[in-house]
């Protein structure tokens, strides 16, 4: 059955997450919905490179759908984007050996996460607003305190799947750009809610609510703060997947430009 690789980008806001869920809506559940309408079967399978949170957006999400069809990747594209939802938009499908899977395969992920400093009319969807004023010097020195390969434990939740909570931070910076603050993080993979908590503790760093001695304790031992600074979805997103054979760039998108 022939495979193919699936770049799309969707606004979160009104759904349950990526992973398909029972009596919820989910990005996985729409984009497989528009399959069975499309190849008026049900004998394929679709899989994402991430399973993004509730209300958490994306960029550059990849997946890979697995359908006999004689249609063209281009055809699939326009096809599959008539029957999704206006949220939900593929940017690029391109046909992959078999042996490609777009989880699996995955050498790095590159997340941003977008806070406003002041109030905004049109990204409450998209921005995480901040009233409170925020040493951003402090923050981004702070930044260093999370690359490496450390023990996130306290960045995530008993819920995660994985029992190891080890985790290679390749790149995290915090950019000013006008109103915004975006940070950018990359790693090899991330656990349940860890870029919030590592985002929630920068800003309550920020409002001099901890410090990095505290912050490095939390790698120390388990620790309840970071859950309790747990920031909110709306301001994250899956900006790329990266796979081998790709360089692992730290440019990066954004949904705002500066100054938004």
């Amino acid at each position: 059955m022939p495979r193919y690789k699936l770049t799309l980008e969707y606004d979160g806001s009104r759904y349950a997450g990526w992973q398909l869920q029972k009596g919820e809506k989910s990005i996985q559940g729409a984009c497989m919905d528009a399959c069975r309408e499309v190849f008026a079967t049900d004998s394929f399978e679709f899989y994402g490179a991430g399973r993004t949170d509730a209300g958490v957006h994306a960029l550059g999400q990849v997946a890979h759908l697995d359908v006999k069809t004689s249609l063209k990747p281009e055809i699939i594209q326009l096809r599959l984007n008539d029957q999704l939802p206006h949220d939900i938009n593929i940017l690029q499908v391109t046909r992959v050996p078999d042996r490609f899977h777009a989880r699996h395969d995955a050498i790095a992920r590159s997340y941003v996460y977008q806070i406003s400093t002041r109030r905004n009319a049109f990204g409450k969807k998209h921005l995480w607003w901040i009233r409170d004023p925020l040493d951003v010097k402090r923050m981004q020195q702070a930044t260093a305190l999370f690359v490496g390969m450390k023990n996130f434990q306290s960045f995530t939740s008993e819920k995660a799947e994985t029992k190891s909570k080890l985790v290679e931070l390749q790149h995290l910076q915090l950019h000013q750009r006008g109103d915004l603050l975006l940070l950018h993080i990359v790693g090899s993979h991330f656990l349940w809610k860890m870029v919030r908590r590592i985002t929630g503790t920068l800003v309550e760093l920020g409002r001099g609510n901890v410090d990095e001695k505290q912050i490095r304790s939390y790698f120390e031992k388990l620790h309840p703060d970071p859950a309790h600074f747990t920031a909110p979805p709306s301001g994250l997103f899956l900006e790329r997947v990266f796979y081998p054979g790709e360089e692992v760039q730290l440019e990066f998108r954004t949904l705002f430009s500066a100054g938004a």
